[in-house]
């Protein structure tokens, strides 16, 4: 069975967090992140594009890495193969963010471990645009 994290309680206080960081979210409207970043900004949430290009994707500035972000995350919502993820969770860790999101199908358990361990949230394996009707605030939209 899949390591899949995140209490109900955990995605809920996760989802009404204001600013996420989202990697690998590129201008590119077929992949899944350009719609779930669509999603969470119309539902107010600031979002920060990290690419290699750092372009700016949905009017939202971009940057390049985790370490290029001049102001405190929130959420750093992995958008990556789980054989990549590992790394963007060190740079969450490292840049203090206070939680960490994989989305479906994204699993490193032994990387969800040491966010875990340095006392971030970890949601592995999971949707915010799935889960928010569910457990989101609904005062926001």
């Amino acid at each position: 069975m899949a390591d899949r994290r995140g209490s109900d309680d955990d995605i809920s206080r996760l989802l009404s967090l204001p600013v996420w960081a989202v990697v690998g979210l590129t201008a590119n409207r077929q992949r899944p992140s350009y719609g779930v970043v669509r999603f969470l900004l119309d539902r107010g949430v600031r979002v920060i594009p990290v690419n290699p290009e750092g372009t700016a994707v949905h009017d939202q500035p971009g940057v390049r890495a985790l370490s290029d972000i001049d102001q405190p995350v929130d959420v750093v919502d992995i958008f990556r193969r789980s054989a990549q993820a590992g790394a963007h969770v060190d740079e969450a860790i490292a840049i203090g963010a206070a939680a960490v999101w994989l989305q479906l199908g994204v699993v490193d358990s032994a990387a969800a471990d040491r966010a875990e361990s340095a006392g971030l949230t970890v949601v592995m394996d999971r949707c915010p645009a799935i889960e928010w009707p569910r457990l989101g605030p609904h005062d926001r939209a």
